[in-house]
């Protein structure tokens, strides 16, 4: 993605890696495949692999910059964690040396925000220090949702598989370092930034709102894996919560913002990530900020 601003607020990506992950019937477990079929076209090559038959999908975090704050809005899959999938297990990705490239140390963090905590967004939460897991950023406040953190943390005394390492490598350490700060899901974060709740995909995920100088923008997390669901907002993905919450929130921010100057960021989507939701026919597309038709 390239830097972007928002009124007097900047913004850039921290991109950690992108590939051919996952095929369209395992990521949308409820989509008629003869109505993923009519996407190809347009899919192919930038978020759709036709010789894998995988969806391509983006791993990367955002970096706001205000006049007071540098932001670090989710922190990706990290380093040396062990995970129980695979794609996710003792990477090796070159997001520090990414975040470095941007002129930017971890030190230089002043907030990190978690619109969830799913591996893939709490892994640089953390590094591995002599043995032990250590805030990478050590000036920054760690900003997580009150019912986000209550949940995993249940699931994690549970022994839960999908959070239980995760949260005990990179969200616990946190805690204990008395860096992080748990607030309600509008929270606002500093003038023109603000939470706002967008349940389903995980039961606290929010998005970040920005404004700045009659100019918006929603930081949107996993509301979206994917451009496909803009036009089928209805189609929620295997690694929902709950399905049918994850679609209405999103139908909702689809409807919300449709025809209007709100830039959307979402983490997942490969390519020049960012654009406008605009009305096409009788549905909505996803237009990127360099695609003008």
């Amino acid at each position: 993605m390239q830097p972007l601003t928002i009124g007097a607020f900047s913004i850039q990506s921290v991109h950690e890696n992108t590939g051919a992950y996952i095929t369209p019937a395992d990521m949308f477990p409820t989509a008629p495949p003869e109505a993923v079929a009519t996407h190809f076209e347009w899919m192919t090559p930038t978020f759709f692999d036709m010789p894998s038959g995988k969806l391509k999908l983006a791993f990367q975090s955002f970096v706001l910059q205000t006049p007071h704050h540098n932001i670090l809005i989710d922190t990706c899959v990290g380093e040396d964690k062990e995970r129980t999938h695979l794609e996710f297990h003792m990477k090796k990705w070159p997001w520090m040396d990414n975040l470095r490239a941007l002129g930017l140390t971890p030190a230089d963090i002043d907030i990190v925000m978690c619109t969830h905590l799913h591996p893939d967004h709490v892994g640089w939460n953390t590094q591995l220090v002599d043995g032990r897991w250590v805030p990478t950023f050590p000036n920054a406040e760690y900003v997580f949702a009150k019912n986000e953190y209550a949940h995993w943390e249940q699931e994690s005394a549970r022994g839960s598989e999908r959070i239980g390492l995760t949260f005990i490598d990179s969200v616990l350490p946190v805690m204990e370092a008395g860096q992080a700060v748990l607030v309600d899901h509008d929270h606002q974060i500093e003038d023109g930034i603000w939470l706002e709740p967008t349940p389903g995909h995980s039961p606290g995920h929010v998005i970040v709102n920005v404004e700045s100088n009659g100019e918006r923008g929603a930081f949107i997390g996993d509301l979206m894996h994917h451009p496909i669901q803009v036009p089928h907002p209805e189609w929620s993905t295997c690694f929902c919560w709950d399905l049918g919450m994850s679609a209405a929130s999103r139908t909702a921010f689809v409807e919300k913002h449709t025809d209007t100057n709100t830039l959307v960021m979402p983490v997942h989507f490969a390519g020049a990530t960012a654009g406008h939701i605009v009305q096409c026919g009788v549905s909505q597309k996803f237009q990127f900020l360099n695609d003008k038709s």
